[in-house]
């Protein structure tokens, strides 16, 4: 008798999973009223246990596309340039920041008998709350069709890639809003250009503002920036700056690229934020607008939570990802849910400098 008991309960147990993912109330009530009551309290644990589903477990995630979605990088994007990506296990949190101490050179010598110097790395923050970005990208069936006559065009990916471009600027634009927030930095780590100061002006000095810049961060971090954001609008003015085309004669070039203002400026990188989003009246509008971010940024992980650096961000490990595709008959297509959890955070205002206005 116990072993037709078993042999029920399992057949209940597979009725009410599949009930569950339809909706988990019915299936509960399901199984209360079915399951028989001289079963062992193990097998009741379990099949009480399968009726309930998290949302993870329901959901089926396509690996090949899951892959594409966390390897794909829109290279009109500088924003993890600035914040790189940490992967974190939680939602929510402390954000770990970091002062000057993380940045000093200390004296680690010990004479016998003495006590151990002691130094506190990072410090627990301002709480960080990571946001969730979901969307579907579309293929009517006619497409599909289409496309499958053609070899190499997979229109699959197409759609995972175009909601990925959809999340990453509304990522971007997170992580610029953060960058060219005056507030975020304090006086001896910005300046507003004005008038003849400005980098559209014949009279500006580039070179200088930014040596000027690299000096608050240095004497203030001990770290020497290794980062300029330049945002589209700026480049296409300092490239052609006379200073700046004084000092590249020799090279035969007739405009600098950022590479040649890296060297220029000494500092390890220089990237140009192309972004732009359509606004309310849906014109089109620069993400980086006219403002300079000049910043200590380091790659790596603490503990997952990041190295001392000017920024970071958080996502949801093992994300983003593509959950499988299907049919919506009413429409007509096939359906691609992306699904991503990051938010940006600012690890440490010291490493960073902000230029506003930096052309008219």
């Amino acid at each position: 008798m116990k072993r037709n008991h078993f042999i029920f309960a399992i057949a209940m147990l597979v009725v009410a999973v599949a009930g569950a993912l339809v909706d988990p109330a019915p299936a509960h009530a399901f199984l209360a009223n079915s399951v028989p009551l001289d079963l062992d309290s193990t097998l009741l644990g379990a099949i009480a246990f399968g009726g309930i589903m998290s949302p993870s477990q329901a959901r089926v995630i396509d690996p090949i596309l899951t892959n594409l979605a966390q390897g794909y990088k829109n290279n009109d994007m500088i924003g993890e340039h600035l914040f790189p990506v940490v992967p974190v296990d939680q939602r929510g949190g402390k954000i770990i920041q970091f002062g000057k101490e993380a940045f000093r050179l200390y004296n680690t010598a010990r004479a016998p008998g003495s006590n151990t110097k002691r130094i506190q790395y990072g410090y627990a923050g301002a709480n960080y709350a990571l946001e969730q970005h979901a969307l579907e990208g579309t293929v009517p069936f006619e497409n599909m069709q289409e496309a499958n006559a053609v070899p190499g065009i997979d229109l699959g990916q197409g759609a995972v890639m175009m909601v990925q471009d959809v999340i990453a600027l509304r990522n971007e634009y997170a992580q610029a809003a953060i960058a060219r927030d005056a507030n975020n930095y304090d006086a001896n780590h910005k300046v507003t250009l004005s008038g003849s100061d400005q980098w559209s002006h014949a009279d500006s000095d580039p070179a200088g503002d930014i040596t000027d810049s690299i000096e608050a961060i240095r004497s203030t971090i001990g770290r020497r920036p290794n980062l300029v954001a330049l945002p589209a609008a700026v480049y296409g003015k300092v490239k052609q700056h006379a200073q700046v085309l004084d000092r590249i004669k020799h090279t035969g070039r007739d405009s600098a690229t950022p590479q040649l203002l890296a060297q220029l400026w000494d500092v390890k990188q220089v990237v140009v934020g192309d972004a732009v989003y359509a606004d309310a009246s849906d014109d089109l509008v620069d993400v980086w607008g006219k403002d300079v971010i000049i910043a200590f940024t380091q790659m790596g992980t603490l503990r997952d939570k990041g190295l001392p650096s000017y920024g970071y961000t958080y996502r949801l490990r093992n994300h983003p990802v593509v959950e499988s595709a299907y049919q919506d008959r009413n429409a007509k297509s096939w359906i691609y849910p992306v699904t991503d959890e990051l938010s940006p955070v600012l690890a440490s205002g010291l490493a960073g400098f902000l230029i506003k206005d930096a052309v008219a």
